[in-house]
């Protein structure tokens, strides 16, 4: 169902990073009026969420971009995933999931985040009921009767937006977030990550590995021309030590944690670090107003999950906006909040319990540890449910995300 233009104005998305860019696309194939706030220069090597990680999609989140005519231009540099590995070093338990136990061809595709949004940047080329004001900031916005005046600061001077819907898009330090008062909870996880490429002597046959240690995660995602995805965790003590190490001593530290599985890791690319916090808001929503993306949660990268649950939040919010004749109404945005929350905080729930559980170094948690890993391999129904929240389809999901296959 398509929504009629609103008289008070398109719908206002603040922030142009991968989870703005993917509801402004998502709106316009819907025939919803949108304006798209961008920081940074319309190109990918402008905009900071563009960046060196390799993004682990998840089938649903693939389904998705197909469906809003992003994966065509991205398809041709993702990399299937076929199998997953996880493991906790010194441990004897382990759980693999297969894409044929599911009946699926992929339970997903890696692509590296770059890729992905050169990929949008083509598609929001192709929009055409959507404004973009790029580079441009948003500086204040006050409450009208029907919506928010936003003062918005470009190229071209000020100007002042009228919007029924205002989508704080900005990230994890958002200023819509702020500006509503709505309070988050932030927790630090002492980590950092460090992400590159490696060539391991083995090939990866499709599999994304993901390995426990007490030192925190470490995973190998498959990428094109047998290359990997590296993603380490780091205690936060030691990333000036480990940023500053030579490749030689940086794939020791590596091989040290991942094993030998895959053999000898060799030929790193640049490495590129970030420190990991948890970012929870309060809550989705505020009157005429709503947050999607990490300015709704940033969660820690165990497992993959930040991109795929900010999509689906973009998705669900497209889905309910089309079919609301008034975008951003109460009984709207209760049903955004009610949709979202079992996804969310599921999903959040597992991010925070499975670091703080799989990387504590209590020895008599091992057994225990071993115990579920195995029983999540061995039991059908618990496997089933992994399988099904590993390829996103988690509570309500958008429709979006079932309607397409790739």
């Amino acid at each position: 169902m398509t929504a009629p233009h609103s008289p008070r104005g398109p719908v206002l998305i603040v922030g142009g990073g991968l989870v703005g860019a993917s509801l402004a696309i998502a709106l316009d194939a819907a025939g919803v009026d949108a304006m798209l706030v961008e920081a940074a220069s319309p190109r990918a090597d402008a905009q900071p969420s563009y960046d060196e990680r390799n993004l682990a999609l998840a089938r649903a989140t693939v389904n998705g971009l197909e469906a809003i005519g992003v994966w065509a231009h991205a398809r041709g540099r993702a990399t299937a995933i076929e199998h997953i590995h996880v493991s906790r070093a010194g441990e004897f338990g382990s759980v693999r999931l297969d894409a044929r136990d599911a009946g699926v061809n992929a339970l997903g595709w890696t692509l590296p985040a770059r890729e992905l949004g050169a990929a949008l940047l083509r598609r929001l080329e192709d929009c055409t009921r959507l404004q973009r004001l790029a580079p441009a900031r948003l500086e204040a916005f006050e409450p009208l009767a029907d919506g928010w005046r936003a003062r918005v600061h470009g190229d071209e001077g000020v100007r002042h937006i009228d919007t029924p819907l205002l989508v704080g898009a900005d990230g994890t330090a958002s200023f819509v977030r702020e500006r509503l008062g709505i309070t988050a909870d932030t927790y630090d996880y002492g980590q950092t990550l460090f992400v590159c490429t490696v060539t391991p002597e083995r090939k990866h046959g499709h599999c994304a590995y993901e390995r426990f240690s007490d030192e925190g995660p470490v995973a190998l995602l498959p990428l094109a021309e047998g290359r990997c995805g590296l993603v380490l965790t780091v205690p936060g003590a030691q990333a000036a030590e480990v940023a500053t190490m030579d490749d030689a001593h940086y794939l020791a530290l590596a091989q040290r944690r991942f094993g030998w599985r895959l053999g000898r890791l060799g030929r790193p690319g640049r490495r590129f670090p970030y420190a990991i916090h948890r970012v929870a808001a309060a809550r989705l929503t505020a009157p005429r107003a709503v947050l999607v993306g990490n300015a709704a949660q940033t969660v820690h990268p165990i497992g993959a999950q930040g991109f795929n649950l900010g999509l689906r939040d973009a998705l669900t919010l497209a889905e309910l906006v089309a079919a609301s004749g008034d975008p951003g109404n109460e009984r709207m945005l209760a049903a955004y909040a009610a949709r979202r929350a079992p996804d969310r905080e599921g999903t959040m729930a597992m991010s925070h319990g499975l670091v703080q559980l799989a990387c504590l170094s209590q020895p008599w948690l091992a057994p225990l540890r071993s115990l579920a890993l195995l029983a999540c391999d061995r039991v059908p129904p618990l496997k089933d449910a992994l399988l099904r929240r590993g390829m996103g389809f988690r509570g309500e999901p958008p429709q979006a995300v079932l309607e397409r296959t790739p």
